[in-house]
């Protein structure tokens, strides 16, 4: 399986296949509007805004799996990361990254980068740099701010 195999659900509850986003370089986060993580959102729309034209986008996929830190309505949540944050990324429909129900996209992304708890998500804003042939190339832990990730996407774009 491939990354562009995967269909992932927009905010608006349509099927988009990431295949949209092929030949792009790619951080694929998972976040939570009520975390102390939250205001990595002001760095990965400033990572956004510098590469967009380059073939960058972040991708952001909201996740109540946490402590309870993302609202439980969707529009509450794209309205909080826009108002707060200024957010225009695409951000998805809000889903489980760990356990059961955990997403294809999540499945992937942890397979092909296990971190320390073999492969589990341990925590929102945990990211993944996805390469323009939709390769996992780094996986970096929340604590890790968008600024510190800057360089390896500037290495991959040029």
């Amino acid at each position: 399986m491939r990354i562009y195999d995967i269909e992932v659900q927009t905010s608006q509850d349509e099927l988009q296949p990431l295949s949209d986003f092929e030949g792009q370089v790619l951080l694929i986060v998972n976040t939570a509007s009520k975390c102390g993580f939250t205001p990595q959102f002001e760095g990965l729309q400033e990572l956004y805004n510098e590469h967009k034209d380059r073939g960058f986008t972040v991708l952001g996929f909201p996740c109540d799996q946490f402590m309870n830190q993302e609202y439980s309505n969707q529009d509450d949540i794209l309205e909080f990361c826009q108002t707060n944050y200024g957010v225009n990324f695409p951000m998805f429909k809000k889903i489980d990254v760990k356990g059961e129900y955990q997403s294809p996209l999540f499945t992937f992304l942890t397979e092909q980068k296990k971190g320390f708890l073999n492969g589990e998500i341990k925590w929102n804003f945990t990211k993944f740099l996805v390469d323009q042939n939709g390769q996992v190339v780094r996986r970096y832990a929340p604590q890790v701010s968008p600024d510190k990730i800057k360089k390896d996407i500037e290495q991959l774009i040029i």
